[in-house]
């Protein structure tokens, strides 16, 4: 007699799964995330079968790495930088962003300009055929030669790419998939498993490079289990202001290629194009006064120059107000608190808003500096002395510690023609007019704050 379905409570944030109900998830801890669902696997049977598998064929390391397959450059220097030099033959890619952020617009441009010199499949599960090619013809990518395809059906998705007629194959989005075995709704936690696992079996038999769209949720992580971004080989995180600013495509996990690279692109009526010169771009509109310094950041290898404004007013509740953006706040607030121990500046009853122009989202240590530096300006109603460039980590005792890429930043504000570059102590910069090299934050703001 054939087993009975057994049920199984899948957590929807980790996958782990439990036998029994219990409102709070024994792996990942979150709360009400256990659903119900058919368990078709039986183990037992699994088991029994252990036996009936054949010997694994097996090759050398040398022939592996010498079957060097080229890559498939997308036709955007910007996004083959970040890939490590293109999409590689066989790869499974997730990109994911913000609902608007621009995920299927750039995929379209890249489909394009893939589909020029190979054969590419765009299929859409969000979307008619009708309105991907209103969108085509808006972003001017109309061609004969890009196959598109609608589809929430990941067998038969699965079956299009083992048939071996395409080079790339794109999915939109890998939440809209559902297997047909699985009875669950797309978007499920066994649903997005057993799709990716479907798409990618597929892709690596015919040596298709697969590139899926994933969700995310209003946290910002990517919707789904996170054994998702596991099986994947690249994971790109599309980030910017959905409403304006600079788009950063960075890739947050690359079996290929490294994760430091970053690109960055600005929304046009044609679709994301890339900033040749973003650096000239966030300052063109920079009004000098004070509150408002400019940083020397990295996004990626590539130096940037970004303004951080402060703006500080006196508070006229009993319990100050902090606010940032661009900028973890918990940061910004131990800033704060480090200014009021180790200078004289009195924050306690200041209002302290923060904000990074430009959309730019700033993760580094090296900001530490130019923060503290334009809330005292803007505290003390000074300005710097030179129209110099600020960076540097900032400890709880002060002390100004060092950072990478210290010539990377001095090069990129030589090159928009700034006077000076002020930045921690380092016995690797060799001795220069325009580096000023500071040990602590008191020292920084004496030299280079002034009334004039």
């Amino acid at each position: 007699m054939a087993k009975k379905d057994s049920v199984v409570y899948v957590c929807s944030n980790c996958g782990a799964q439990s036998s029994t109900w219990a409102g709070k998830c024994f792996n990942c801890g979150e709360w009400n995330t256990l659903v119900e669902q058919l368990n078709k696997v039986s183990i037992a049977g699994a088991a029994g079968k252990s036996g009936q598998g054949k010997p694994i064929k097996t090759q050398n390391v040398l022939a592996a790495a010498s079957d060097d397959s080229p890559r498939l450059s997308s036709g955007v220097e910007e996004v083959d930088v970040v890939l490590g030099g293109g999409f590689v033959a066989g790869s499974v890619t997730l990109i994911a962003g913000q609902p608007g952020i621009g995920k299927s617009t750039l995929l379209l441009q890249l489909a394009h300009e893939l589909s020029k010199n190979h054969r590419v499949l765009y299929v859409s599960g969000e979307e008619s055929a009708h309105q991907i090619g209103l969108r085509a013809d808006r972003l001017g990518t109309v061609s004969e030669t890009l196959q598109l395809a609608t589809s929430n059906v990941a067998d038969d998705i699965a079956a299009s790419i083992a048939t071996n007629d395409y080079d790339l194959v794109v999915v939109d989005s890998i939440q809209t998939i559902a297997c047909k075995d699985i009875a669950s709704a797309a978007g499920n936690v066994s649903q997005i498993t057993n799709s990716t696992a479907l798409l990618t079996a597929a892709a690596k038999q015919t040596s298709t490079a697969l590139v899926l769209v994933g969700h995310v949720t209003k946290e910002g992580m990517i919707a789904g289990p996170k054994v998702l971004e596991h099986v994947v080989d690249v994971v790109l995180q599309l980030e910017g202001d959905r409403y304006g600013g600079f788009k950063v495509l960075r890739a947050v996990k690359n079996r290929y290629g490294s994760t430091n690279e970053a690109g960055i692109f600005e929304m046009h009526d044609g679709g994301l194009r890339p900033v040749d010169n973003p650096s000239a771009a966030l300052l063109a509109e920079r009004q000098a006064s004070d509150g408002s310094i400019v940083l020397a950041t990295l996004e990626g290898t590539r130096p940037l120059l970004v303004e951080v404004q402060a703006l500080v007013n006196k508070t006229s509740y009993g319990y100050p107000k902090r606010a940032a953006s661009g900028i973890d706040l918990n940061r910004v607030n131990l800033l704060i608190a480090m200014l009021e121990r180790r200078t004289k500046l009195n924050l306690s009853d200041k209002d302290i808003y923060i904000n990074i122009v430009g959309g730019i989202r700033l993760q580094e240590p090296a900001a530490d500096l130019a923060i503290c530096m334009a809330i005292a300006s803007a505290t003390k109603g000074m300005q710097l002395k030179q129209n110099a460039v600020v960076f540097g980590e900032v400890g709880l005792s002060g002390e100004v510690r060092h950072v990478p890429f210290i010539d990377k930043r001095i090069a990129e504000a030589k090159k928009l023609g700034f006077d000076a570059v002020v930045g921690p102590v380092s016995k690797d910069i060799k001795k220069q007019s325009l580096y000023h090299g500071v040990a602590d934050i008191r020292s920084a703001l004496n030299a280079f704050l002034s009334k004039d």
